[in-house]
């Protein structure tokens, strides 16, 4: 038992690692802190290894999901409140996310520990304030839980064939009903919450006659972050870092200088040099407009 905690130990550790440097983020962090509101979805593009798992199995670029809480004066419950001050001594006016994190389990964080990442923000569309905080409740209540290794490759093992596989290594997803485990991931967690609500994520829809529709919410523990980018019940918000919209015309962002690509970045971007060759190679020989004014009659005479 204490050789497979060690083994285990040293795989969390290898897989919590960050496999890719921090670049330029290619969101504005001040601008999603001042407009991020409670019980918003944040999600992350990770640079650890089993982050690049996770992207891969999803094909989306988005491996984590937490959820924004707010100030803790911003949560109405006391308890609530209570439960939060228990896990998270910080300053008082500190934006904090709740999170389920491998290694860590469901904890609370600070929004700045994520300053300088690539962030995106999905907004429940409607959700009412009493139910953000049921939902806030639910996430806070999973306080302490660790994070489920199992479930990844559970998830993992749902792109290939069962034969893959010996039985004796399916599936244990369906195995509790969902929120009855003492494990979590970061996107079962969240979605759970919005389940408490009845708010959708990505349900199944079915018409049983033709004018009548239910909906099925889809098991929380089969949920990845990427489904609350694809849900059309969450509203995407973008802060790029460089907003052409700040620049009047998106012609005037930056592309030239003396900037150089390194390693694969080669493989990946175009330089200046070579988005100078590509608009050169796509001109046409002759001035459009000078074209169009020397292009003779097509029509001809009508007879």
């Amino acid at each position: 038992m204490k050789l497979f905690k060690v083994l285990a130990g040293y795989l969390t550790r290898w897989l919590s690692h960050n496999v890719q440097k921090k670049h330029t983020p290619l969101c504005d962090f001040e601008r999603i802190r001042h407009e991020v509101k409670p019980c918003d979805v944040l999600l992350l593009e990770g640079r650890t290894r089993v982050s690049q798992v996770i992207k891969q199995m999803t094909q989306s670029p988005w491996s984590h999901a937490m959820l924004y809480i707010g100030r803790i004066h911003d949560i109405e419950d006391e308890q609530v409140r209570l439960r939060i001050s228990e896990s998270y001594d910080g300053a008082p006016d500190e934006q904090l996310i709740i999170e389920s994190e491998l290694g860590v389990g469901t904890a609370i964080r600070p929004l700045s520990a994520y300053e300088g990442e690539h962030l995106r923000i999905c907004r429940p569309k409607g959700l009412s304030y009493p139910d953000s905080q049921k939902a806030l409740h639910y996430a806070v209540s999973r306080l302490g839980m660790d994070y489920n290794v199992r479930q990844i490759l559970d998830l993992a093992r749902f792109f290939f064939p069962y034969a893959f596989l010996p039985k004796r290594f399916g599936s244990s997803l369906f195995h509790h009903a969902p929120g009855q485990e003492t494990k979590t991931v970061c996107s079962t967690m969240i979605a759970e919450a919005f389940s408490f609500i009845q708010f959708p994520i990505l349900p199944l829809v079915k018409q049983s006659s033709e004018s009548s529709v239910q909906l099925f919410q889809r098991n929380p523990k089969l949920c990845t972050p990427s489904d609350f980018d694809y849900s059309p019940y969450f509203q995407i918000i973008k802060y790029p870092f460089l907003d052409y919209a700040h620049h009047s015309d998106y012609r005037l962002l930056p592309w030239h200088g003396h900037g150089i690509l390194e390693g694969k970045e080669a493989d990946i971007y175009m330089s200046s040099l070579q988005m100078q060759q590509l608009q050169e190679d796509g001109l046409p020989s002759h001035p459009i407009n000078e074209e169009i004014e020397n292009t003779p009659d097509q029509q001809g005479p009508i007879h």
